[in-house]
């Protein structure tokens, strides 16, 4: 069944805060083969808040992550992300168009820290398989 156009600009719910340890920034470094000796995390890091997004966002609409093909990821930074750091991201649903049987969904997450202020957006496009897919 394809996703309900009215998603377009939904806005969901920020996920809990997350206090970024410098263990998080190693294990993430570690696992994504990125040098990291202190400081601040590796540029995709944000990728951990935007997919607990991305997850709680899929779980409310009843669509199956085995379902999807992450098609594209962007990040546009508004400062560094470092240890210490307490951030929650945002979802909206920037657009759904479908093709072909699929839905292709475009998402934005804001990434903010614990006053509200803005630390990094980032942008995806989800391909939702169709059933015949």
């Amino acid at each position: 069944m394809p996703v309900d156009q009215s998603l377009v600009g939904r806005e969901f719910p920020p996920t809990p805060p997350l206090t970024v340890t410098e263990e998080q920034v190693r294990t993430f470094a570690a696992a994504t083969g990125t040098p990291y000796d202190g400081g601040p995390a590796p540029a995709t890091f944000p990728i951990v808040l935007a997919f607990d997004a991305m997850n709680a966002f899929l779980e409310a609409e009843g669509v199956e992550l085995a379902r999807i093909v992450h098609g594209d990821q962007k990040f546009a930074y508004e400062r560094p992300v470092v240890p210490g750091d307490v951030l929650s991201a945002q979802l909206t649903v920037a657009s759904l168009r479908q093709i072909g049987g699929n839905d292709i969904i475009g998402t934005t997450s804001r990434i903010t820290d614990e006053q509200g202020v803005l630390v990094c957006a980032t942008s995806a496009t989800l391909v939702h398989r169709g059933a015949g897919a």
